[in-house]
């Protein structure tokens, strides 16, 4: 009965070490196993595909909403979190800036327009800070903008 007993233990041993080999991998690839409860903001990548959506999404709004000549796109994420709540929920600190792209030229493609150089152009209002909190339920096929704030 003492090696069925051993073997238990050896396998019990193995399936922990595993496990914690498994937490450490989520964790290092952005996962938030390491250490935050679920359900909690973690942060992510710059370059999330799910948070590049989201900035294109709020630098078109923005656009639409300002009286700027020029197009804007976002310049700097300077953090953004995820969260899992009955959808994903993105929070966003970037900066949007004054590109050389003009609205009446109706360029649809912001990753076509460059930012503004130094110059006579480049004032102190061409960079704003942004926060973003926005809501994304997949299944319903929604996206809700819940803050959108620029100074």
């Amino acid at each position: 009965m003492l090696p069925q007993c051993m073997m238990g233990l050896k396998l019990l041993l193995l399936l922990a070490s595993l496990l914690g080999v498994l937490d450490v991998s989520l964790a290092a690839a952005g996962g938030h196993l390491g250490g935050s409860m679920p359900g909690s903001p973690y942060n992510i990548s710059r370059k999330d595909r799910g948070l590049q959506r989201v900035i294109l999404t709020a630098s078109y709004s923005f656009n639409n909403k300002s009286n700027d000549a020029f197009l804007f796109k976002s310049s700097k994420i300077h953090r953004a979190q995820r969260q899992i709540v009955k959808g994903i929920r993105y929070n966003v600190d970037f900066e949007i800036s004054r590109t050389v792209c003009r609205k009446r030229d109706h360029n649809n493609n912001l990753s076509n327009c460059n930012f503004q150089p130094e110059g006579r152009l480049h004032q102190v209002s061409e960079t704003f800070q942004c926060h973003l909190e926005v809501w994304v339920i997949p299944w319903k096929n929604e996206t809700k903008t819940l803050v959108f704030v620029c100074t």
